[in-house]
């Protein structure tokens, strides 16, 4: 088995007593319109492969939240820059941007977007349990940059 394989993504509710290990996102159920501050989930890819990590996710996602429409991804995270992928036999629209800022924003529908922490995969599996946990916490206003680093994660 390559580290390359997909393989289901688990959606926690929270990351507390829970294993966290490559490939899981944590999910809460709330909606914001800014890649700022508030997060309504995080996620840590097991590669940097996007086009065998993004499709578990997107299956887990949908079984949860309805059809997703597009996926906004920082270029530099990446390898490779797909500008769509047929996932479920729906064809999934990625916007890149050169932000770098370690986010990831999932859309529904025009007004109804879900933001992520990506958490990099070469993460420790204590940092990122930490980083998902602060990511999702209730009232949290802090950036993606400022949880990887209080965490002690190097971004991708």
């Amino acid at each position: 088995m390559t580290a390359d394989l997909p393989r289901p993504v688990r959606l926690l509710d929270d990351t507390s007593n829970q294993p966290v290990e490559p490939g899981v996102a944590v999910l809460r159920m709330e909606t914001t319109s800014s890649r700022v501050g508030l997060f309504d989930g995080a996620w840590w890819p097991r590669t940097r492969n996007i086009e065998t990590q993004l499709p578990s996710l997107i299956t887990a996602l949908a079984a949860r939240l309805g059809p997703v429409a597009r996926v906004g991804l920082d270029t530099s995270a990446w390898d490779g820059a797909p500008g769509h992928l047929v996932i479920d036999d729906r064809m999934i629209r990625i916007d890149w941007s050169a932000v770098d800022d370690s986010t990831m924003l999932i859309t529904r529908g025009p007004q109804d977007h879900f933001s992520f922490l990506v958490i990099p995969p070469q993460a420790d599996a204590v940092a990122a349990r930490a980083a998902m946990t602060m990511a999702v916490e209730d009232g949290n206003c802090t950036s993606a940059e400022q949880i990887l680093t209080d965490t002690g994660i190097t971004p991708a």
